[in-house]
């Protein structure tokens, strides 16, 4: 285990941001491309778009449920273990998926133990670069979350191919055979100890079960480590408690609930997209296509937005660069009913992919920047986690409304609205926050002003309020003289 009393921003830094651009790749980007199997899974079992649209449901849901989990993995056993695990499950989900006979087979295989095989990979691998960056934070989330833009771009057109080549039941094997690069990625992510996470040793430690001679020794140590929740219940408590206080700050439940509706938003557009694009007209390799463009100009939304929000000038600004890339995409989903043909279609994927790449990227610094890097891993899957039940409802939702209403407008406007709704909750915050502060800075200021500390010798007087000048003089009497007397 490295030790440093602060982020080292770069040096073994670089390869765990390497590391963390393969996990996105394999995960969210694999994610993604389940969607060019929609219609071949819809034409093999014979379902609905509600039934079908589970599939993805279910995989995105179990990957944001058991988050928590991942980082408990992270911080209690290793990034390492965590990661290489889940490789090991997402593999075995994607293999057994090559055998199913029905779309119930599907949800437990592709959906339940793929998705927690990506939830023991993805929070856990975003939280190492977190604290292995402070200065070039945001650049190094944008490289890293690229991998998810890059991923889609490559493997939308090759899934197609594959599917082509081999059916779905190939290609689903031969991406079980690809994920196993998981374990290689968990073998990059060497930990690190930091100076905020070897604080002061807590109060726990002055109590009587903990032995005297070993006092010295903990205060070494993470108030967390498992050799002091090993000796007592009361630790154990008081750790858990520590590693889950941010849950109570007001800006992190501000945050919490307009994530919950920027998932929501956001989730059935990579579903439906590439079926939404056949209704219009658009051939199978043109829609396999725009997902791939939605893929690379990811990328360029990643990187660009984190090389810009680290600069000077917008580094006090993420929070609202955040809200703005929310904003825009729910405007590109209020605009797609719209578009009926492939030449429309492709600047609308130019536009949504770019900005979903900018506050996928800034998704863990806003969270750094309100709970600190000490717990970033902890509110990352909580952040993640949150994401659970929006991915597992909207698709399904969206399916829904198509089949009764037999368009796609209605599916596109709910989510359109709710990632406007996402960003106008967080700028209304943001604005309250602000007003707020400078009233409050006022009645601290009052406050101190009124407050005097003279000091004679020893003995410190506390006075409040106004003194008149006989008071004045009578503390300001010389210490030589006090003492003489």
């Amino acid at each position: 285990r490295a030790t440093r009393g602060s982020p080292p921003d770069g040096g073994w830094g670089w390869m765990i941001v390497a590391g963390c651009f393969l996990v996105t790749i394999c995960t969210r980007a694999v994610t993604r491309c389940i969607s060019i199997f929609f219609v071949e899974f819809q034409t093999y079992f014979g379902q609905d778009y509600a039934r079908t649209a589970w599939i993805h449901s279910i995989t995105d849901c179990a990957t944001m449920l058991c988050a928590p989990l991942g980082s408990l993995i992270s911080n209690h056993v290793s990034c390492q273990v965590g990661i290489m695990l889940g490789g090991l499950l997402a593999s075995t989900g994607l293999i057994l998926s090559s055998f199913a006979t029905s779309l119930e087979h599907l949800y437990l295989s592709l959906g339940v133990l793929t998705g927690l095989g990506f939830a023991l990979c993805y929070s856990p691998a975003i939280a190492m670069v977190g604290k292995y960056f402070n200065r070039r934070k945001a650049l190094a989330y944008g490289i890293a979350m690229s991998g998810s833009g890059i991923g889609t771009f490559i493997l939308a057109p090759v899934v197609q191919l594959l599917i082509e080549q081999f059916s779905w039941r190939g290609a689903l094997l031969i991406l079980g055979g690809f994920v196993l690069n998981l374990c290689v990625c968990g073998a990059l992510m060497r930990p690190i100890s930091l100076k905020e996470d070897r604080k002061t040793a807590p109060e726990f430690l002055e109590q009587d079960y903990v032995p005297d001679a070993q006092k010295q020794d903990l205060k070494q140590m993470s108030s967390c480590s498992p050799l002091i929740k090993a000796w007592s219940h009361e630790c154990l408590c008081y750790c858990s408690w520590k590693e889950y206080d941010f849950l109570l700050m007001p800006g992190f439940m501000v945050l919490a609930v307009s994530v919950l509706f920027m998932a929501y938003g956001c989730s059935p557009l990579f579903v439906y997209l590439v079926p939404y694009a056949l209704t219009v007209g658009v051939s199978h390799h043109q829609a396999a296509f725009l997902m791939s463009i939605l893929g690379v100009i990811d990328i360029v939304g990643n990187i660009t937005f984190g090389w810009l929000t680290d600069r000077r000038c917008l580094k006090k600004y993420r929070h609202f660069c955040y809200l703005f890339a929310v904003g825009m995409d729910g405007l590109c989903c209020l605009f797609l009913p719209v578009l009926q043909n492939f030449p429309l279609l492709v600047p609308f994927s130019f536009t949504f992919g770019y900005f979903d790449g900018a506050y996928v990227t800034l998704i863990p610094v806003v969270t750094a920047d309100v709970v600190g890097t000490s717990s970033l891993s902890s509110a990352l899957g909580i952040v993640y986690f949150l994401h659970a039940i929006p991915y597992l409802v909207s698709p399904p939702v969206a399916g829904w409304l198509v089949d009764t209403t037999g368009s796609y407008t209605a599916s596109f406007l709910l989510c359109g609205f709710s990632m406007i709704f996402s960003s106008t909750l967080l700028c209304f915050a943001r604005v309250v926050k602000k007003i707020k502060k400078p009233r409050l800075q006022s009645l601290t200021d009052d406050a101190t002003t009124k407050q005097h500390i003279w000091t004679n010798g020893a003995i410190a007087y506390s006075v409040t309020g106004e003194l008149d000048q006989k008071d004045v003089e009578f503390l300001a009497v010389d210490t030589n003289s006090y003492s003489k007397s």
